[in-house]
């Protein structure tokens, strides 16, 4: 039986720079941050607070996001498939930066497990990406993704009617994360059998539900 290849030293030590990176340290922006003509109307203290609470949320997802692509990349054995997942992560850290620094505005903070979140994503990235392959890997991507677009339509619809701030946001968001979600699928995406996505979203029940307190 052959062993999978180890990573090469490189790789581990950009791996674990992009871990310290995005746990502990404030994220910079490539893109300019999204807004919208309207601006952003005064919201009142609960309204500050929903948004808050909903925002946290999304940044978690980043968190998330950031972990699975850094494992994806770590693991396939694919150099093209490789500058796919990081250049996903690149625009995944535009999220990041976007949603902390909206955090910041409405008053409220990062998720204090974010820690957690960063290492079950890495956990899953990594054992899709070599047990199940490449495609299996990108089939896990699709579902992701595509989960996290239904989640942030839910939360443009959840957010306060002025919050033109934090709407451009996840407008933008929800566009990177169905576009991801199909070059994934254009570079060769396997279908994830329906019981793994279940529990896909069953976790990702649980990650929003905790995140949005904690």
């Amino acid at each position: 039986m052959q062993l999978p290849a180890l990573p090469s030293v490189d790789q581990v030590c950009r791996t674990a720079d992009s871990m310290l990176r995005t746990l502990f340290t404030i994220p910079h922006a490539s893109r300019s941050r999204p807004t919208v003509p309207e601006g952003t109307t005064e919201l009142s203290a609960a309204e500050k607070a929903h948004a808050g609470a909903l925002m946290r949320v999304n940044h978690v997802g980043e968190v998330c996001a950031q972990a699975l692509y850094t494992a994806q990349a770590l693991v396939t054995k694919s150099p093209a498939l490789r500058r796919h997942f990081e250049h996903a992560a690149a625009e995944e850290t535009d999220h990041l930066a976007w949603t902390r620094q909206r955090l910041d505005e409405l008053g409220a903070r990062p998720s204090l497990l974010n820690p957690l979140w960063y290492a079950g994503a890495f956990g899953l990235g990594a054992i899709a990406g070599q047990l199940g392959g490449d495609r299996w890997s990108l089939g896990f991507v699709v579902e992701t993704e595509n989960q996290v677009a239904a989640h942030l339509q839910s939360h443009l619809d959840g957010l306060p009617a002025n919050d033109h701030a934090s709407k451009a946001i996840v407008v933008q968001m929800k566009d990177d994360e169905e576009r991801h979600a199909q070059q994934a699928q254009q570079a060769g995406a396997l279908d994830l059998p329906a019981p793994v996505k279940t529990l896909m979203t069953l976790a990702a029940k649980v990650m929003t539900t905790v995140a949005h307190r904690i």
